[in-house]
């Protein structure tokens, strides 16, 4: 597994309380925006779609893709960000 990004590294070392959807790794500005206009303007409400989809990488790369054109490996650092807070805080 390649090594892990700053970003992500800061996402998972505190709660996430309200932080923005484009803290998470793989989401900058432009996914965040379209993510923000669908209503996933916050990382817990991405994460809650995350925990609906059951953590499952396969469903939330499809879903990350079709929300916000999200490519492989923009969902698959969005994917493991949330997995690694999962791990860490659930």
């Amino acid at each position: 597994m390649s090594s892990t990004s700053q970003k992500l590294r800061n996402f998972v070392s505190e709660p996430m309380g309200e932080k923005r959807v484009t803290e998470l790794a793989g989401i900058g500005p432009v996914l965040g925006g379209k993510l923000e206009e669908k209503g996933f303007d916050k990382a817990y409400v991405v994460l809650g779609q995350f925990l609906l989809l059951k953590k499952d990488k396969e469903m939330f790369m499809d879903w990350i893709k079709e929300q916000c054109g999200a490519n492989k490996k923009q969902g698959g650092d969005c994917y493991n960000c949330l997995k690694e807070w999962c791990d860490a805080f659930l």
